[in-house]
């Protein structure tokens, strides 16, 4: 199911199911998104401060089923990620979600809600910018034409001066999943997994040393669902080097023998994640991916 597309006028609900945000950096989001031609509905709680999260559990999912309820609300976008999107998980009443289809966007710890929506519901999510990313050009422009314009199909790529490479393969095909990799490791072993079977895997993560990334991956492939896949798009992997590498395999080092080594087409260097541009993915759908060109192309409206 795909949430209506996103139209100048439109409401967009904001909530903070994670971390806390800043109350002024909110506000410049607010200012920001209602410069674009957008309406703001805030959730209740967005404001809210409990420790590192941003309220507590049962107030942050009743803003999430509130945005759902809301008919005045078209989309649904997070403030910041974080932690804290698992603990409501088990709160959720997914059968809202699904008949109360509408855009949902964020990313980080909002992978754990994009994928479970998906899984669940069926409802294609977005792995988006939130109101903790300054829009530079290429980065709003992903975000407003996947979001106002997905309706047809298109075509996902990096701006023109920032090269990808491909390994094992030039085309691959299946339902694009994932987002970060510290979320996705995390709900292994629980009924949220992500499903990674014959789907296209997108990862990326932030502030983690080469040997965290090689456990993480390690433990996917531990638990087969690396082996699953039809295909891997490696997004940005911001602060995971370090100034050395005498104990330490490189980033490069473990990529190629914890996913290249799997022979399964591979992209590198795809711009989304936690750093710029920030391409704009929509999680669910089925895409067809130009590994070679470095193109990722939808085979279906992400927006209706």
């Amino acid at each position: 199911m795909l949430g209506k597309r996103l139209k100048k006028g439109d409401t967009i609900g904001l909530i903070s199911p994670s971390g806390a945000q800043k109350p002024e950096k909110i506000k410049e989001s607010i200012e920001f998104l209602n410069g674009l031609g957008f309406k703001i509905k805030e959730g209740k709680h967005i404001y809210d401060k409990w420790g590192y999260l941003a309220g507590k559990d049962i107030d942050r999912v009743k803003d999430l089923m509130d945005m759902f309820l809301d008919q005045e609300v078209d989309m649904i976008l997070c403030t910041r990620g974080g932690y804290g999107t698992m603990r409501l998980l088990d709160l959720i009443d997914f059968n809202v979600i699904e008949k109360n289809p509408k855009i949902f966007a964020g990313f980080s710890d909002i992978t754990t809600l994009l994928n479970s929506i998906f899984q669940r519901c069926d409802i294609t999510t977005f792995h988006s910018p939130m109101c903790n990313t300054d829009f530079d050009d290429f980065t709003l422009k992903s975000f407003l034409n996947t979001l106002m314009s997905g309706y047809t199909p298109f075509t996902i790529e990096n701006p023109g001066n920032i090269p990808t490479d491909y390994f094992n393969g030039e085309y691959a095909s299946g339902k694009l999943i994932g987002g970060n990799l510290s979320l996705i490791c995390s709900l292994l072993g629980t009924p949220y997994a992500v499903n990674t079977k014959d789907k296209i895997l997108f990862i990326e993560d932030i502030g983690e040393e080469p040997y965290r990334i090689d456990r993480m991956l390690t433990q996917l492939t531990l638990s087969g669902d690396l082996q699953k896949c039809k295909g891997f798009i490696m997004g940005q992997f911001k602060n995971c080097q370090l100034p050395h590498y005498e104990r330490s395999l490189t980033l490069d080092e473990i990529l190629e023998d914890r996913i290249l080594s799997l022979k399964k087409p591979t992209l590198i260097n795809f711009q989304s994640g936690h750093s710029y541009p920030r391409i704009t993915l929509p999680i669910g759908a089925n895409v067809e991916v130009n590994f070679k060109e470095g193109k990722i192309n939808l085979l279906e409206p992400v927006v209706k």
